[in-house]
């Protein structure tokens, strides 16, 4: 997909599940058009780290591995540490190379998904990530009161042709979900704001039982942070929680990632969902998010869209708001050095 804003995008990005990365583990990823490396320490804390060794430039993801909290390229045996500082040279155990050192990516986990900070410069984070089950106080907050998000209800979708941006242009669409999900009712946008890095909004489904046009069976409220996703608690004829992510693997690709908690039935004490609840999540929910897949992966970016009136105003609006995470231009309109 080609559009006309970069695809190095500033804010917190989710790279898997804690799962995946388990003590004393080290492997590779790339992201953000860069190759790194992420290992968990013995002491049991994730990092994530620029991948190629500063000595020789091995890649430390392909065959590195854990001492205490550092991690060891598999080429000569030097150690860096999570602050990105080279620790120890085994040939020379008692002078490292203070001088050199490897970019660091924060990282923060919470409930079981793993997110990293991304500035194209390396600079720190603009803002805290939001607490994925503090958003909506409204609503039950306790995250033991749902089954774990993975493996079961947890989703990956790799080198997808789609930008963040398209993925957050979703959220003012209300008109899609008739032909795109084959919803039986079209659901209402019924408020919408920008608040710094966040675009929230709520959407209300109508009950078709009523005959009050303002009533809802369900109402979906929405929290992008920054472009990298979107947490959305629902409310009404189900209360489950969900996280969808996209994150820019290099320019053009983007992996994604779904996760949904869903409420535990009263009594059961099980991490693990039960078969029965396996298979409606899996058929009513997490199929949606791969039907906007299969249009997105064959869209073309339309600069002035001919928009309909309910949808114009919050649409521009979100474009907008998503321009301050653009803090480099386009690859193809990035200055030339001679």
């Amino acid at each position: 997909m080609k559009v006309p804003f970069t695809w190095k995008v500033t804010g917190w990005f989710m790279v898997g599940w804690s799962a995946e990365f388990p003590t004393g583990d080290v492997r590779p990823l790339r992201y953000f058009g860069e190759d790194l490396v992420a290992y968990r320490d013995e002491s049991g804390e994730l990092h994530v780290l620029s991948a190629h060794c500063r000595h020789l430039g091995a890649h430390i993801g392909h065959g590195g591995k854990v001492v205490g909290d550092c991690v060891e390229c598999p080429f000569h045996g030097w150690r860096w540490g999570p602050d990105g500082t080279n620790r120890y040279i085994p040939y020379q155990p008692d002078r490292p190379n203070k001088a050199l050192r490897l970019r660091v990516y924060p990282v923060r986990e919470q409930y079981g998904c793993v997110f990293v900070w991304h500035q194209p410069e390396g600079k720190e984070p603009r803002w805290d990530m939001p607490d994925l089950f503090c958003k909506f106080p409204q609503l039950e907050t306790d995250p033991d009161a749902y089954y774990r998000p993975y493996p079961e209800f947890s989703r990956r979708a790799e080198r997808e042709p789609v930008h963040p941006q398209i993925v957050a242009e979703n959220g003012p669409d209300s008109a899609h979900f008739r032909y795109v999900h084959g919803a039986s009712v079209t659901p209402v946008c019924l408020n919408w704001e920008a608040v710094d890095e966040e675009w929230r909004f709520l959407t209300g489904w109508p009950d078709v039982g009523s005959d009050d046009p303002d009533k809802m069976a369900l109402y979906i409220h929405s929290h992008f942070s920054g472009l990298g996703f979107a947490i959305s608690a629902f409310e009404g004829s189900s209360n489950h929680r969900l996280i969808f992510a996209c994150t820019p693997v290099e320019d053009g690709h983007s992996d994604m990632f779904y996760s949904i908690w869903w409420p535990r039935i009263p009594g059961d004490t099980s991490d693990v969902p039960p078969d029965n609840v396996r298979e409606q999540v899996e058929r009513q929910f997490l199929r949606t998010v791969w039907e906007d897949l299969d249009i997105w992966r064959y869209q073309e970016y339309v600069d002035r869209p001919p928009l309909s009136k309910v949808d114009a105003k919050p649409y521009m609006a979100l474009r907008k708001w998503a321009t301050q995470f653009y803090e480099v231009p386009p690859a193809e309109q990035s200055p030339v050095s001679v």
